[in-house]
């Protein structure tokens, strides 16, 4: 970048006066918040950045890669990396980075916090005698059973699914979980054990939480089918991907009875698009998902620190790829 500053656009999510960009990137590079609310909102705008900031608003695609000139770095400000093109940025030779470890611990204690609110009869007391479903007794919830000894699978023992293995330990529970793709040893490490494959998991599993990326082999592992595998009266707790759960799957599992609860941060849609028959479920006080599913939007990530992490490293990122360091956390 001799000669010239560089060019930081920041795609979406961010709006603000961009005072934690400006104390990376200020001596280096002009930062311009972009604001788009989709992808077609950076036609003409993004064709001159030397490295571009990426949330998870908008989908990142081809058509918009190809008009970048001279970008150094695409930077996903986050973990997942489904909302960018990565073959079309490798193709160009763009590198592709993500934040991985900004928001472990808050996506953790999120998928833990589900987990007791569901299993406990929180939410679901709660919800029935806000709205005046009496008698005023725990009863209304039973069976409930006590967490410790009781199995809680994973699927995804990266780093978010580490953390919230070690959490469950903590609380007595006992951990399991399937990723494929793991090297042999994890289980050891954090003391857990290991289901050779999903099937394995799922028969065995009170709590199954997912913690897995969006990937052609992840993408709906939780359907009908899988959700039969699971012990009648298990609980499901989503803090990944909305498109690895099949929502009308959940819907049906849950009005059967064979799921007791589940705990949905992310789903394929966000927000949904109304109408949606799964939001029509969970409002309706006369389906068992009004009582029994929790919805929340995309927040598992979010603490005021996590949000400083995940501007603080992307903006460091973009600073190694204009001052021509090695780059980290390359994904493509």
């Amino acid at each position: 970048m001799a000669g010239r500053r560089g060019k930081v656009m920041v795609a979406d999510f961010i709006n603000d006066g961009l005072e934690i960009e400006q104390s990376i990137l200020g001596e280096v590079a002009d930062i311009t918040a972009l604001d788009a609310l989709s992808e077609d909102d950076l036609v003409d705008r993004i064709d001159n950045a030397d490295a571009v900031m990426l949330y998870h608003c908008i989908h990142f695609s081809e058509k918009t890669i190809n008009r970048l000139k001279h970008c150094k770095l695409i930077v996903r400000c986050g973990v997942g990396v489904d909302n960018v093109d990565r073959v079309a940025a490798r193709a160009r030779g763009i590198p592709v980075a993500n934040v991985p470890d900004y928001g472990t611990e808050e996506v953790a204690d999120s998928a833990i916090g589900l987990t007791l609110t569901l299993t406990r009869g929180i939410h679901f007391l709660n919800s029935r005698l806000q709205r005046g479903v009496y008698p005023w007794t725990y009863l209304q919830a039973s069976p409930i059973h006590r967490l410790r000894g009781r199995v809680f699978g994973i699927i995804g023992l990266g780093r978010i699914g580490s953390a919230a293995a070690l959490r469950a330990k903590a609380l007595g529970m006992r951990v399991v979980f399937y990723d494929p793709f793991l090297p042999d040893g994890y289980d050891k490490a954090y003391g857990v054990e290991r289901a050779e494959t999903l099937e394995e998991l799922l028969a065995q599993t009170h709590v199954l939480s997912l913690h897995c990326p969006l990937t052609e082999q992840t993408r709906e592992i939780v359907n009908a089918k899988t959700l039969a595998l699971l012990p009648k009266g298990s609980f499901l707790v989503n803090t990944a991907r909305g498109g690895t759960v099949d929502p009308m799957a959940v819907v049906g599992a849950l009005a059967s009875g064979h799921l007791a609860g589940a705990g949905l941060d992310v789903l394929v849609d966000e927000p949904p698009v109304e109408p949606s028959e799964l939001l029509i479920a969970w409002r309706d006080p006369n389906h068992p998902a009004h009582d029994r599913l929790i919805l929340n939007p995309h927040s598992a990530f979010y603490s005021e620190e996590g949000l400083n992490d995940m501007r603080v490293k992307g903006s460091q990122a973009c600073r190694r790829a204009l001052e021509g360091l090695p780059l980290r956390n390359i994904v493509n």
